[in-house]
Order: C-alpha cells, then sequence, then structure tokens
C-alpha cells in the first residue's frame, strides 16, 4: 500500500471508524465485477453513510492523489468497478435511502445505493413504477453511472431517459446539483446526461431524481418460435413498424433456449424465439396481442401463445432473466465471455446471423440473446478459465462483433457500457470526439483520481 493510501486512511478513520475497511476478504471482493476481467485490489474500501462523508472521502483522496472508485452493487460487465490503480473503493450500499416519492410528479429522489427492486417495492402502493429493469438487482447510482437499460427499453427508455435530476460530488469535493424536477428545461448545459454514463469518471452521484410511470392495468406476455433467426428479426422489425407499443421483444437463439428448457424446466420448442410483453388496458393489450401474433405468422412464426396470467409471465421472464446461470450450467466451471453490441435495427437480422455464424465456426459455445426492439444484443461465449487459447477466441469473436457493429453505424455497448473492457473501440467509434472527452475529464478531475483507467485517460 503506497504512503499516500495509508495517509488518506489514517485521515478518514477517525469520521469513518469501522466503515473504512482494509481486510483481504473486503478487498477482493470490491476488486472484480462480473466480467472476465483481471481483477485489482483497492487499498481500502470506504462504506459511507451521507453525501457529507462522500465529500470527505473524496477530499480525503484528492489532497493525497489517492483513485476514488464508486462501486454499486458490482454487477457491471465490464471492468467500470475494478480499481485498476489501487486507492479507495467507495461503496454506497449504506446510502439507501427512499428519500423522497412525488406520485403526482411522477418522480422519486434515492440515494445512489438504493436498488430498482428496493425503489418498486417501495413504490407498490402508490400505483407507479421505476421501468427501467436490467436483469440484476442494480443499484440506481451505478445504473445511472452506466447509462443502463434492459428489458424495458424499446417501451419507457434506458437511465438517459430517466434521470431527471443529479446530486454529485465532483473531484475536488465540491457538491453540485444537476437538472430538476420539471419534465423539461432549456438553460445551460445539460450536466445531467454528462453524468449519467460518465462511469465513475467525472465525480460521485451522491443522489438520483428518476421518472416513474404508471403501472399498467393489464399486462399480457407471448411468445413464438420461428424457422431462423432473419424471420425471427423481421418479426420485431414489423411490430415496431406497426406502431405496437410493445413494452419488451426478447430475442433467444436456439442455444439460449436449450439452456434455458434445462434450467428453468421450461419445454419450449428449440428454435430461435420471441418473448413479448404488452401493457395497456385488458382490451388494447388483447389487441396488441392479436396484432402480434397475426405479423408473427406472416413472417414464418409458430405456436403463438399469449397469457396474462401473472404467474406464467413471471415464470417466463425469470427464465429470461436466468439466462447468465443458464447459459453457465452448459458447461459447469466455464466462465462466460461477453458481448454486448447495439445496431440500426435494418441491419439487424444481418448482424446476428453473422455473430451465430461466427460461434457455430468456432471450437466455443456460445449463444445469442437480445433486446431486439432497440437492435440491442448480447453474446455469451463459454470458456475454460485455464486455458488462454479460449479466452483469445472470445476476445477475437468479440471484437469482430464490434467491428461489424461500427462499420454498419451502430456501437461497441448498446448497454453493458465501456470499463476497461471496450475501451479499446472507443476511438473508432467517436473519432476526434474522443480527445473532447478527455479535455472534459482533465477540466473535472486534473488530478485523475475518479475511477482512473476508465473513461477520459483512455480510448
Amino acid at each position: 500500500m503506497s504512503d499516500a493510501a495509508l495517509q488518506a486512511i489514517a485521515e478518514l478513520k477517525p469520521l469513518l471508524g469501522d466503515r473504512i475497511v482494509t481486510s483481504e476478504a473486503v478487498r477482493e471482493h470490491h476488486s472484480r465485477d462480473t466480467s472476465r476481467l483481471k481483477p485489482h485490489l483497492p487499498d481500502a474500501v470506504a462504506f459511507p453513510q451521507c453525501e457529507e462523508e462522500v465529500q470527505a472521502i473524496v477530499r480525503a483522496c484528492a489532497a493525497h492523489g489517492v483513485p476514488v472508485v464508486p462501486f454499486g452493487a458490482g454487477s457491471s460487465m465490464e471492468g467500470h468497478t475494478i480499481p485498476v490503480r489501487g486507492g479507495i473503493s467507495l461503496d454506497t450500499r449504506d446510502m439507501n435511502r427512499v428519500v423522497e416519492v412525488k406520485a403526482e410528479d411522477f418522480l422519486a429522489v434515492v440515494q445512489p445505493g438504493v436498488t430498482r427492486k428496493q425503489l418498486n417495492t417501495h413504490l407498490r402502493d402508490t400505483g407507479l413504477m421505476f421501468s427501467v429493469d436490467p436483469g440484476a438487482d442494480a443499484s440506481i447510482g451505478g445504473m445511472a453511472s452506466t447509462r443502463g437499460s434492459g428489458t424495458t427499453a424499446v417501451r419507457y427508455g434506458t437511465m438517459r431517459e430517466n434521470v431527471l435530476a443529479l446530486r454529485v460530488v465532483t473531484p475536488d469535493g465540491t457538491v453540485i446539483r444537476t437538472g430538476s424536477r420539471a419534465r423539461k428545461s432549456s438553460t445551460g448545459y445539460d450536466l445531467t446526461h454528462l453524468f449519467v454514463g460518465a462511469e465513475g469518471t467525472l465525480g460521485v452521484i451522491t443522489e438520483v431524481t428518476v421518472r416513474l410511470h404508471p403501472i399498467p392495468e393489464a399486462v399480457s406476455s407471448a411468445i413464438c418460435h420461428f424457422e431462423s433467426v432473419r424471420s425471427a428479426v423481421e418479426a420485431v422489425i414489423a411490430t415496431v413498424q406497426y406502431g405496437i407499443p410493445v413494452a419488451r421483444v426478447e430475442f433467444l437463439d436456439e442455444v439460449a433456449i436449450a439452456a434455458t428448457n434445462s434450467y428453468s424446466n421450461l419445454d419450449l420448442n428449440v428454435a430461435p424465439t420471441l418473448f413479448f410483453e404488452f401493457h395497456g388496458t385488458p382490451n388494447w393489450v388483447a389487441e396488441q396481442a392479436r396484432i402480434a401474433e397475426e405479423i408473427a405468422r406472416d413472417c414464418g412464426g409458430a405456436d403463438f401463445r399469449w397469457s396474462t396470467d401473472p404467474e406464467e409471465r413471471s415464470r417466463l421472464w425469470q427464465a429470461r432473466h436466468d439466462i447468465f446461470w443458464a447459459t453457465k450450467a452448459i458447461k459447469p466451471g466455464y466462465d462466460i465471455y461477453t458481448g454486448d453490441i447495439c445496431v440500426p435495427i435494418s441491419q439487424l437480422a444481418d448482424s446476428i446471423i453473422a455473430a451465430r455464424d461466427d460461434i457455430d465456426a468456432s471450437p466455443l459455445t456460445g449463444q445469442i440473446i437480445g433486446h431486439v426492439g432497440d437492435g440491442n444484443y448480447h453474446t455469451a461465449y463459454l470458456i475454460d478459465p485455464d486455458n488462454p487459447e479460449d479466452l483469445a477466441e472470445a476476445e477475437r469473436l468479440a471484437d469482430r462483433l464490434v467491428e461489424r457493429a461500427l462499420a454498419v453505424g451502430g456501437t461497441a455497448s448498446g448497454e453493458h457500457g465501456i470499463g476497461t473492457g471496450k475501451l479499446k473501440f472507443m476511438r473508432q467509434e467517436h473519432g476526434e470526439a474522443i480527445d473532447l472527452m478527455k479535455r472534459i475529464k482533465a477540466a473535472l478531475d486534473p488530478a485523475g483520481i475518479m475511477n482512473p483507467g476508465k473513461m477520459g485517460q483512455g480510448g
């Protein structure tokens, strides 16, 4: 541990007491996320309980030149929270209070450690919901930092559309407020959306004001399988172009379906498959399902089944959310190397087919799933953690995935973010804008203490 880190820890000990921890086990837990990337131990882990303590931590680190790495639930997938240069991992788990709910304004104010499930449990008697659903029970602060999204983004948007305002501790320890409770504003730079997606490289989020949505009167789910990937994607495109406001439309290839059947005890046809969800009034969800069925049938879909039964719907979507574990169960002991890109929806079928062809020609086992209503899909390659050749092959496949996406005007990451895993593609995607990002980083964080080695210092 460096002398600077020891000095910062000693300065913070009287304030935090046993909430600044240097034990090996706690540091190890904060050395990694859910990615395949190499872990790095922080020098210490701090557990602030209020904004003032975050300020104190950041000021101490700034004074001694010690890195600060914000940490939420640790569910990120590209190395965002890995402290690649040591320092203090700032864990927001104890900042987990729902500060206020303003139902009449359709908003909630939360501390960053509140998780999405916690918030929705708190909201259950209000008739409102927080819509962003990445699958994992991620923290709201982490979701804002990574510009998270998930299965419902096609209807309700990502964190970009659902964050109204923030409180942020900047790298010199100053607290700023961005945004407002108003639905729109035309004053000043849009600082809220500068911090949303900054991945902790510009400051520490200490409070988030999020948009809420009415819980729909009725919800129905549907499932349909297809002979080919192309016909399934064509059905999605036609459904979106028709104007049906689908709440979710998820694609699973045949490998993913077989894994889901085995892990979640389902009996789905092993074929490219779409999961739909529709929100609205009882009559409207029935009408949406009817139109979607007609479109699917015209595209070669078969055995379209829909239901409003909550238990059946919950089982279906739980199976979808468990796909990570279902995939790992294909080869116990193997790790998952994930890919995550987003393309214009007109390019989606060709992109998925090319990705599937790559997997089929590879010695690795892999599957493809996607939030295909907005052109976002994921690959998952199973690798032996003790076999460097597996890792190299997965990297090759994931790089090809990104290269093809960028070639058709897509992006290197639809929702997992950059972290360290995707830094190498930033200049290729953004060109000279990377230099502007670096100047913003240098202006706000001249000492480079905020999550160093990530955006603004790489690419």
